[in-house]
């Protein structure tokens, strides 16, 4: 419809929920319910306990959270204290967490590599749009915090790097 075009981005507009991320980010915003006419996005961040881990939730037909209780990222010991201080990757977005550019193909990156401000360490699915994440820093690998299909929540730590390495 022509009227639909004419009012500009909608709450499905990747720019502007890339727009409503950095919000919720600049004012420590835990949660944004928005709605137009009929449809509906609310976007949550942080840890959520004894439940599916919502992600980008609609009410007009979209996938259902994960609901995999398959195991979560290695915990860290209270008491190890790093030696050096690492740089971690973090998700810009919500979404599924891919290793490699397709099944079977080797991950981008894995333990050990180096990495420059422009290597693509993963991709992040997030609404049927595949996001190619770049380290933006430079270092070597020393830490893979999720798994291969794993849902991240925005802000989650991807990867730890050691700039002297």
């Amino acid at each position: 419809m022509a009227d639909e075009a004419s009012r500009g981005p909608g709450p499905f507009d990747v720019k502007t929920i890339r727009q409503l991320v950095a919000l919720m980010n600049q004012h420590d915003l835990n949660e944004i319910d928005l709605r137009e006419g009929e449809q509906r996005i609310r976007l949550r961040r942080g840890l959520f306990q004894g439940g599916p881990i919502p992600f980008a939730q609609t009410s007009a037909s979209a996938p259902a959270a994960p609901t995999s209780t398959a195991s979560a990222p290695p915990a860290i010991s209270a008491t190890a204290k790093p030696s050096k201080t690492l740089l971690p990757i973090k998700s810009p977005t919500p979404g599924t967490f891919y290793s490699s550019s397709k099944p079977g193909a080797e991950p981008y990156v894995k333990v050990g590599s180096k990495v420059t401000p422009s290597t693509v360490v993963c991709m992040i699915e997030a609404m049927k749009i595949f996001n190619e994440i770049t380290a933006d820093c430079t270092g070597v690998i020393t830490e893979v915090s999720v798994e291969n299909q794993q849902a991240v929540e925005y802000g989650q730590i991807l990867f730890q790097v050691d700039p002297n390495g």
